[in-house]
């Protein structure tokens, strides 16, 4: 009974937030309409030259701002409608990847908005979502693996939550310090990966353990997915400061529509991302749960 009452909680929970995102989204006012549209598409006129024919970077990167929020957006309610499929331990993943996909949305909605209106790609809605789901996505790793598998070491006085917080913090700090022309963009490219190897050393490659991590402790059904969310921080986060390479403030590769060849690195680089290091959790806890199911 206690059971069909927790679960009838858990789903009802799930329902409420996924009616609110949906709300939320609905009553947006969209920037969209402030520029001039193409008459024949109904798109904005400066993804056509003067022939009207469409410029293929400018619309590869539209394309993926829009391509951003409604797939962050389908995300969220699918985590959402999974949360109650998964055993209690595992909900809190589900939740902070609901999150992290349901904050990214509206900041790609906006993003694209800007983009659609003015043609600009906008690093502070940028750095607005990175310096809320970043960490996100660091404290997502100890809901997964469980607490017994975080270890009690600790550097400077910080354990593992408080290097992943830092890391993250220094990472995307020094990153918008660069691109936003406020320090010279060698030293915060620099400075900034300081901060994803403080990430990097807690959580582990797939090959080794964390400072923070204990590979022993975590359970052999979820093996597979602490270390494809390594994967991601390892590998996947290099595409970022790849895009940082081309933002017109840090200008140290100095090309044509370099804005938005960084937009189109770094959208493609979250749907991975975000998408992907949820839905590995999601299939980790969906077979830690059949494991549980079993034993019972």
């Amino acid at each position: 009974m206690r059971n069909m009452i927790t679960d009838k909680f858990s789903k009802t929970t799930s329902l409420l937030l996924i009616a609110t995102f949906a709300l939320a989204m609905a009553s947006t006012v969209s920037a969209a309409g402030v520029g001039e549209m193409n008459l024949d598409t109904g798109l904005p006129a400066h993804l056509y030259d003067a022939d009207g024919v469409a410029k293929g970077l400018p619309m590869l990167t539209f394309f993926l701002f829009f391509v951003g929020y409604i797939s962050m957006g389908a995300a969220f309610v699918f985590f959402m409608s999974e949360r109650s499929n998964v055993a209690p331990q595992y909900r809190t993943t589900m939740t902070i990847s609901a999150l992290i996909v349901g904050i990214a949305a509206f900041h790609y909605y906006y993003m694209r908005g800007v983009y659609a209106d003015f043609g600009e790609v906008s690093i502070e809605y940028r750095y607005m979502d990175w310096i809320i789901t970043v960490p996100l996505m660091a404290l997502k790793f100890p809901s997964l693996v469980g607490k017994d598998a975080i270890t009690d070491k600790k550097v400077a006085g910080l354990g593992f939550t408080g290097i992943c917080f830092t890391g993250a913090l220094i990472m995307i700090g020094f990153g918008y310090l660069g691109e936003a022309g406020l320090m010279s963009a060698i030293p915060a490219l620099l400075l900034g990966g300081m901060g994803w190897a403080m990430i990097v050393v807690a959580t582990g490659t797939p090959w080794t353990d964390g400072l923070g991590v204990d590979n022993s402790k975590i359970s052999e059904e979820l093996m597979w997915s602490a270390n494809a969310l390594r994967w991601f921080i390892v590998v996947g986060w290099i595409i970022y400061p790849l895009g940082y390479l081309f933002s017109p403030e840090v200008d140290l590769v100095s090309i044509d529509n370099g804005a938005e060849i960084m937009a189109v690195a770094y959208n493609i680089a979250d749907i991975i991302n975000k998408i992907g290091f949820g839905v590995v959790a999601w299939m980790g806890a969906k077979k830690a749960t059949e494991v549980l199911a079993a034993s019972e």
